[in-house]
């Protein structure tokens, strides 16, 4: 998987960046402040996310590593596919979706094309736990297990939809319980192996 991408601007588009890399241009979809921000001939470096689907490959990429790693748990959200997560952090990127889903501030989602009420609902139900701030913005204390877990997952070759689900089954589990982080994969690897 592509992760980083460090290149030579060859074109800029409305929606994507033509990056050289070792000599082939890769189209790399981006955020309209991502694109703004550079222009033909400089350097970039994105993070990215491969999406693979039976007729095409298309790389995201993003200017942090935070919305990268947003983008691919959102996705595990129900009806959140890439390109609708990838209008939703060009809208809401990192710290504001973080603290929109947190403060449950379904009119700041909604303001996203595409994003409804119910599908704003549904992004706070499985995500607050998981990648919200507190009230007070303390990032949420289960998200060090998770992000070890996810990772780890993730390393192991578990897609991040299937990660997600894994996720939010155990959270609900734990109910606030601290337990090891070995003993939370292996249970997060039984849950994947039973679907």
């Amino acid at each position: 998987m592509i992760s980083i991408l460090t290149g030579t601007v060859l074109e800029t588009r409305i929606d994507s960046l033509i990056v050289n890399l070792g000599g082939a241009g890769l189209m790399v979809l981006c955020s309209p402040d991502t694109i703004a921000t550079t222009a033909v001939g400089h350097t970039i470096s994105l993070y990215t996310s491969l999406v693979v689907r039976e007729e095409s490959l298309t790389l995201f990429g993003f200017d942090t590593a935070d919305n990268r790693d947003l983008f691919e748990v959102v996705q595990g959200v129900s009806g959140f596919g890439p390109k609708l997560t990838f209008t939703l952090l060009a809208t809401l990127p990192g710290d504001q979706l973080r603290d929109a889903i947190a403060n449950e501030d379904i009119a700041r989602l909604t303001k996203t094309p595409g994003v409804g009420a119910k599908g704003a609902a549904r992004l706070v139900l499985e995500l607050k736990d998981r990648i919200g701030y507190t009230a007070n913005r303390n990032i949420n204390l289960a998200a060090a297990w998770q992000d070890q877990v996810e990772q780890g997952l993730i390393g192991l070759g578990w897609n991040a939809k299937d990660v997600a689900r894994a996720l939010t089954t155990l959270s609900q589990e734990a109910q606030g319980e601290q337990l090891p982080v070995p003993e939370l994969l292996r249970r997060a690897l039984q849950i994947l192996g039973s679907s």
